[in-house]
């Protein structure tokens, strides 16, 4: 996987962001394990509970074609400092992957890497579901 790449989509990406009223455009980009990408942006809506995160748009773009596993996202929002999925999206990711690069960024130059685990500890995953020993909790 090229990092680089991979942010520079999601630059591109930010770009078609619609965001009339928070005026902060998100871009992402995912990697899944077919090869392909998919890109995403963030789209709000006067009802604010309607809105839509970036990484959640690229990610159902590449769900509804058919692919179910991330290998990688790298995610673009403000240029001038780092900005990281919000808590709804890290849940969809443990959806789609345990083991998955989250490349968050402000240009290709500019970036931190983190895996799943260390974004969302004591995670509850879909694994989760079905262990017995937890009461199925």
């Amino acid at each position: 996987m090229d990092k680089k790449e991979l942010i520079n989509m999601a630059i591109e990406a930010r770009k078609n962001a619609y965001v009339p009223y928070s005026n902060f455009p998100v871009g992402a980009a995912v990697l899944m394990d077919s090869g392909k990408i998919y890109t995403g942006c963030n789209v709000e809506s006067a009802s604010y509970g309607a809105t839509n995160c970036a990484e959640r748009t690229a990610i159902f773009k590449a769900v509804s074609e058919g692919e179910r596993k991330i290998l990688a996202i790298a995610i673009v929002g403000d240029l001038n400092s780092i900005t990281f999925p919000c808590g709804i999206c890290r849940q969809v990711f443990l959806e789609f992957a345990r083991e998955m690069k989250i490349i968050v960024a402000t240009s290709e130059t500019n970036y931190k890497e983190y895996t799943l685990d260390e974004i969302i500890p004591f995670s509850f995953a879909p694994s989760d579901l079905n262990d017995s020993s937890n009461g199925g909790k």
